[in-house]
């Protein structure tokens, strides 16, 4: 594939507040891209920085080989879908995703094709003569989608345009959007805060933190391979914990020393640990590499989310097997279930869920001392 848009080196303020701290990102041709992270991340503004609507402090944006750090949006192959579809209420469907056409005075012959190519599109045949106020939102999003797509831009951008559906159309949409991505052959930049989102409609994620980015790679990989203990925890649930790589795949953690399948670190480099939550194996308490005591079971309709507390430190395990509050179990985990990351300026913050058990109990209990 070939890269069409390269970001080098970018670096964007806002009053003094560092946004974008010196990142480097390439985007290439057909390439369903998202941008996931937290608010304020800085996700926004790459995207904003891509559609020319923010000019970077320093560094290029490089688009097909060539430079448009001060190119205007409406010269730059590049559309944007706004989580505000900003449609025109006073025209309808047709006059909507017509309206970019009719500015370049495209002929009215081609533009009632391709507006009809672009309805077909996005399932919305029949609808041309509606006004766009009385669409639901589902509906009123495939025309934004439609009107984007239908000068067809190399690029499309689309800043978070699923949040504001309910659940069940917005994992609709995530489906529909990545065929007509596939059907159109364009590049898609994609922002969300929503990891589930990025797992299941991406190419690539980007994720972002603090201004900076953290990891880029498949879904399979940022899920399976976290780089460090923000993506571990941001990508899914994740128990991290503190270990120390005694050699090649050996690792000592909890109190226990486990086989595992990485290697490459130092002997005894302190490292973090990572076990998904569906990976670890409820069994007897003899038989456990780890034992502990269940603390809280929460019923999820698939499964149970279980909190164990081992030596101090609360564990979540997803099981479809039933265990008891107070219960003492033990756990085992597979040498491919553990995952190494090197420590990290995030080491520490993330992987202990004792928020989920008796802590907030506690800031309850003291909050009715302090009321009596």
């Amino acid at each position: 594939m070939k890269k069409i848009i390269e970001l080098k080196n970018i670096t964007k303020s806002f009053d003094g507040e560092v946004v974008l701290d010196h990142i480097d990102l390439d985007i290439y041709d057909n390439e369903f891209l998202t941008l996931l992270g937290p608010s304020g991340c800085g996700k926004t503004t790459t995207l904003r920085l891509i559609g020319g609507f923010e000019t970077a402090d320093e560094g290029d944006i490089i688009f097909m080989g060539e430079n448009i750090n001060n190119m205007p949006p409406h010269k730059r192959n590049v559309n944007t879908v706004f989580q505000r579809y900003a449609l025109f209420p006073h025209l309808n469907v047709f006059e909507n995703v017509a309206f970019p056409l009719r500015e370049k005075r495209v002929p009215k012959a081609e533009v009632e094709q391709r507006v009809k190519e672009m309805l077909s599109m996005v399932a919305l045949t029949g609808f041309e003569h509606r006004s766009v106020t009385s669409l639901s939102g589902g509906q009123q999003q495939r025309v934004a989608i439609a009107r984007a797509l239908i000068s067809r831009p190399k690029v499309l951008l689309l800043d978070e345009p699923l949040a504001a559906l309910d659940l069940k159309l917005r994992k609709d949409m995530q489906q529909e959007l990545k065929n007509i991505q596939k059907a159109m052959g364009i590049t898609f930049v994609f922002v969300t805060h929503d990891q589930e989102e990025a797992l299941s409609m991406s190419d690539t994620v980007v994720v972002m933190s603090e201004g900076r980015i953290q990891q880029i790679g498949t879904p399979i990989d940022i899920y399976n391979e976290p780089k460090n203990a923000f993506v571990a925890d941001f990508i899914g649930e994740s128990n991290i914990v503190d270990g120390v790589m005694l050699e090649d795949r050996k690792v000592a953690f909890s109190g226990h020393v486990f086989d595992c399948v990485d290697s490459g670190f130092e002997k005894k480099e302190p490292v973090d640990v990572v076990v998904r939550p569906e990976d670890v194996d409820i069994v007897a308490e003899d038989k456990g590499m780890l034992k502990g005591v269940v603390t809280s079971v929460t019923f999820l309709g698939v499964h149970y989310e279980i909190i164990v507390d081992i030596n101090g430190f609360k564990w979540m395990i997803q099981t479809t097997d039933f265990v008891d509050v107070d219960e003492h179990i033990g756990l085992f985990i597979e040498p491919e279930a553990i995952h190494i990351m090197k420590k990290s300026e995030y080491s520490g913050m993330f992987g202990d869920y004792s928020s989920f058990s008796n802590e907030l109990d506690e800031l309850s209990d003291a909050e009715s001392e302090s009321e009596e």
